[in-house]
């Protein structure tokens, strides 16, 4: 039921991306030869270039922010500008924080600074506070002039929490009543309000200083007798967080606990905001679209139509290694080049060893990696989890590279070359076991994240560790 979801809302996105290409396109006909514009349905009737800017307004209004984002990403700059521009100004802020960090980039450089103070205004405190980075010092000044005080202080509170701690994320909209009135009077309480805050499952119960002593799940405020104190009905067993807690330990407890919200106090107790589900949904989002890109190699999430030179600087410092790295590998074939011409079976065999060993330790890195995310695996574990990598590594190695010996004494007739083939493979898949967990050990100790460039080392110590142990076996046991 949830894969069938998620695939409507995916055909739902490329149907309103497909009508906005499409009116896009009939706004700014194709001027290269042999193309044509898609004709508009009505043919007796081609409207004119203001009504075409009506239409693909009106269908802006009627998307989602989080849709419009999505068109905005898919579109080469040219076009992105001029979608962004038909959409209404109080959306403005809405979208800038839907959008990837490097299409927000690309938005607020076109607009002026009055836009910019009056889409920040249109946003909440903790929302403001995740656009805070990416706006001009200018903008971000007269945002803090126009904030009530009481605003102006829950920003500079949020802005300074480290950008991967509970109080970045959390919110400072919340409802809070005292533990000594009645659960009438709190229903009371609730219908003067115009709107509860998003995600509200508890209300939050504190005392006379402001600290919290429980929470009150609205089933259990539905249910009672409203003559019933909210003392009484209150439960005390609260998860709660602190602003300096790591939010990747708040998302782990979300998930173990089931909770859709929790409160956030300070050393004293006292409630200054709460933390919800959909802020850790999003954490987890961005973190795991960041580990992938890591893994690539890529410092940060790429605009698909950035300029050629912003692209080439995300990228260049991976491939730069990887260069070398080649380069290594290149130079150990190199060295083996008499033996490869004496035994040209080698040449055919040896991409076989490297490219088991570097999927196996992909896969190692990869389940490490998670395991240090989810905080399974601590710096003390490297020798237990190596010594089972390693068994692994072994098994495997002599499974398939048994088998892979087999097919090669079946196909060249060399018995010699079977027991060298699994040898290798053998070794390879030890090289990668020792690799796959000791290199995001490594760089958790070292204070680096973990996931950055694993697969691009691990597969750069498989290709020239597979050739020089493949070869070097071969040189060994297979040459006169």
């Amino acid at each position: 039921m949830l894969d069938e979801i998620q695939q409507n809302e995916q055909d739902n996105l490329q149907d309103h991306l497909f009508e906005v290409e499409t009116l896009l396109a009939w706004l700014k006909p194709m001027e290269t030869e042999g193309e044509e514009a898609p004709a508009p349905p009505d043919a007796t009737a081609v409207e004119n270039h203001e009504a075409l800017l009506h239409r693909l307004r009106q269908k802006l209004d009627r998307m989602h922010p989080a849709d419009v984002a999505y068109v905005l990403e898919a579109l080469p700059l040219e076009e992105r500008l001029i979608v962004w521009d038909l959409v209404k100004a109080e959306r403005d802020g809405e979208i800038l924080l839907e959008v990837s960090d490097a299409v927000r980039e690309t938005l607020i450089e076109s607009m002026a600074r009055h836009e910019l103070v009056a889409a920040a205004e249109t946003l909440d405190t903790d929302e403001l506070a995740d656009l805070v980075p990416d706006l001009p010092q200018e903008v971000v000044e007269d945002v803090f002039q126009a904030l009530p005080s009481e605003e102006r202080e829950q920003l500079r509170a949020a802005i300074s929490y480290p950008e991967n701690s509970v109080g970045a994320l959390m919110d400072f909209d919340m409802v809070t009543v005292r533990g000594d009135v009645t659960l009438e009077v709190v229903l009371r309480y609730l219908r003067r309000f115009t709107e509860l805050p998003e995600h509200t499952d508890k209300i939050l119960v504190i005392d006379r200083e402001d600290r919290l002593v429980g929470v009150l799940p609205l089933e259990d405020l539905l249910i009672n007798d409203p003559d019933t104190a909210v003392a009484a009905a209150m439960k005390t067993d609260v998860v709660r967080f602190h602003p300096e807690d790591a939010a990747e330990d708040a998302a782990q407890a979300f998930g173990r606990y089931d909770l859709n919200s929790a409160p956030v106090t300070d050393a004293e107790g006292k409630v200054i905001g709460r933390l919800t589900l959909m802020a850790v949904t999003d954490f987890i989002r961005e973190a795991s679209e960041a580990e992938q890109l890591a893994h690539a190699g890529l410092k940060e999430e790429e605009d698909l139509f950035a300029p050629v030179w912003d692209s080439v600087k995300n990228r260049w410092a991976w491939l730069a290694l990887n260069l070398v790295t080649a380069f290594v590998a290149s130079r150990v074939i190199g060295a083996f080049e008499g033996a490869i011409a004496q035994l040209v079976a080698l040449a055919a065999l040896m991409p076989i060893v490297a490219g088991i060993g570097g999927n196996s330790g992909n896969q190692t890195i990869t389940m490490i990696v998670r395991a240090i995310a989810m905080g399974q695996v601590k710096p003390d574990a490297t020798r237990r989890l190596l010594r089972k990598e390693m068994g692994v590594a072994l098994a495997n190695g002599l499974i398939w590279g048994g088998l892979l010996g087999l097919l090669a004494f079946w196909l060249y007739g060399n018995p010699k070359l079977g027991v060298v083939m699994t040898a290798a493979m053998t070794l390879n898949l030890l090289l990668a076991a020792i690799a796959g967990v000791g290199i995001p050990m490594l760089r958790q100790r070292l204070g680096f994240d973990p996931a950055v460039g694993g697969s691009i080392m691990i597969t750069a110590l498989t290709d020239s560790g597979g050739f020089f142990i493949f070869l070097g076996l071969a040189s060994l046991f297979l040459l006169p």
